[in-house]
Order: C-alpha cells, then structure tokens, then sequence
C-alpha cells in the first residue's frame, strides 16, 4: 500500500505522544519517523500537524485523517490476527478497563480462569471509576454499567442489573419512607458518579435530578453511608442486596425500578473480528449466563 510505513509512524506519532515515543514503538530514530511524517503530508499537500520543539497539535485535517487511518491500521492488525489464529493457539494482548468494585468482585477472577485456559495470551486489566475512551486509550474491551450512551462502539449484554433505592430503617424511623418520586426532595439524597437517579415512570425512562450533603464515586463508602443512615442512595444489585437480604437495608418505590438496565461488554468496531477478544467475550458471558457469580 502506498505510504504505509508513513501512515503507520503518523499514527503512533499520534498515539505516543510524541516522535520520540513513537521512535521507541516502532524502532526506529526520531528524524526517521519525522521524515515519513512530513513525506506523507507532502503526497497529501495537506500540513497534518503544527511542530514546535517539544509538542505538535494536529491540524483539523489531521484530525480527520488520523481517524480513518487509526481504523485502518487496527483492521489490519485485526485480520493479521485472525488469520495466525487459524495456525495456533490464542496469544497477544489484551487490555480490559471495567469499574473498581465490580472489577475486583467479579470480573477479576473470571479473567483469570481465562488466562489458565489460554496462558500464552497476556493481560492489561484497568480498574477505574472513570469513564476510559476505549479508542483513545487503546484499550481493546470495557465492562460498563447501567444504559449505554449511543456510540460508535458495539457492546454484547453480560448480564442483568438492578437498582434499588434503599435507606435503614433507622433513617426510615426519623423520616417517612417515601412513596411517590416527587417526595425524594424532601429527603437526603446520598450521590454516586451522577447527580440525577433513573427511574421508570408510566412506562417512559425518568432522570431525576436528587440533592444531598454526602457524595462521593466509591460504591463500597455509598453503601457504608446508606446502611449507617446518612440518607437514601441509589445503588445496583451486587452492592445492596446481601444487606436487604439481612434487613440492614429496606428497599423502596420498586414501581419506579427502571427495567432495562445490565452489564455490558463494550470494543471498538476495529476490534470485533480479534479472535482473542471473541474468545474472552464469549467465555465471560457463558460465565455470566445464570447471573452475578456470586
């Protein structure tokens, strides 16, 4: 293919961060990979970045052409991929984000039964509250939560979730439990991540924004505030329902429960045909088939 090698050091130049960087990736000096970039922008008669000493910003073109060529080149690895799986068995990397509490609780050691299955393929696991950019950051799945956004991604149901509104029954002793959406302005309203709970109202979706004194995108420390009676929270299935089980917590307005809520595998359209990650979608959701592994 024509500029090949130079759309592949632009990309990395991208990726990297810097020439330097992308030097190092490809193994190759800086002035290399510098005079691929600038051929191409050349045959392009288009500038693809603005350089100063130590940084470069893309142009808006750039932008654009980085974009198509990113693809590009991931389809091309993708199918480098899927061919050589046909000759062996699994291996390369794989690198999964997915939230703190259910990474640790539920995927992490699924992950690992895969990796005793398939131990020449390696693992990147990233747990965070924060919401990664799978492309940007080069991560090839995601495990998230709740309803998805629209999105260019593609995403597989892992499994069902449920959210249940809960408080103590102290804080239900020296509050009336409340039986209609409108009357949560009246309580303490213990935030997440959002500051607005999903609910179903007459059969349409409902975001209502809440207010309180206490906040904070550790699941484990919402869960100690609601159970200790600081207020009412909102909160998913796996955090809450041993303790409704033991009658620390009380859940309530369950006709209000938004339905269609779950757990989600999500990649990049360049990604799905990576037979490794095929692989450990596949065998995540046969593990998740009869719910939470508790």
């Amino acid at each position: 293919m024509r500029n090949w090698d130079a759309i592949e050091a632009f990309v990395e130049v991208v990726e990297q961060g810097s020439f330097s960087a992308a030097a190092q990736k490809l193994k190759v000096s800086p002035s290399h990979i510098s005079r691929l970039v600038s051929r191409l922008e050349a045959d392009l008669s288009t500038p693809l970045m603005y350089r100063t000493t130590r940084k470069f910003r893309l142009s808006e073109a750039g932008e654009h052409y980085y974009q198509h060529c990113r693809e590009l080149l991931h389809g091309f690895s993708a199918a480098e991929e899927e061919l050589a799986s046909f000759q062996s068995e699994p291996s390369g990397t794989l690198r999964v984000t997915c939230a703190t509490t259910f990474g640790e609780r539920f995927l992490a050691p699924q992950l690992n039964d895969f990796m005793l299955q398939y131990p020449k393929i390696s693992l990147d696991l990233h747990l965070t509250n924060r919401q990664t950019d799978l492309i940007a950051e080069g991560y090839d799945l995601a495990v998230r939560m709740g309803t998805l956004k629209d999105s260019s991604l593609l995403a597989r149901r892992l499994c069902d979730r449920r959210e249940y509104l809960c408080a103590s029954p102290d804080y239900l002793q020296r509050h009336p439990m409340p039986h209609t959406l409108p009357e949560l302005s009246r309580h303490n309203c213990l935030l997440g991540s959002n500051t607005f709970w999903l609910f179903s109202e007459n059969g349409q979706r409902r975001e209502l924004k809440v207010t309180g004194n206490w906040r904070s995108n550790s699941g484990p420390a919402l869960l100690d505030a609601v159970t200790k009676g600081l207020g009412i929270a909102q909160l998913p299935d796996y955090y809450v329902e041993p303790a409704l089980e033991r009658g620390e917590l009380i859940s309530m307005l369950e006709q209000y429960r938004y339905p269609y809520s779950g757990v989600w595998l999500v990649y990049p359209q360049a990604r799905q045909r990576s037979p490794r990650l095929q692989l450990l979608c596949d065998f995540l959701i046969e593990r998740f088939r009869g719910g939470l592994p508790w």
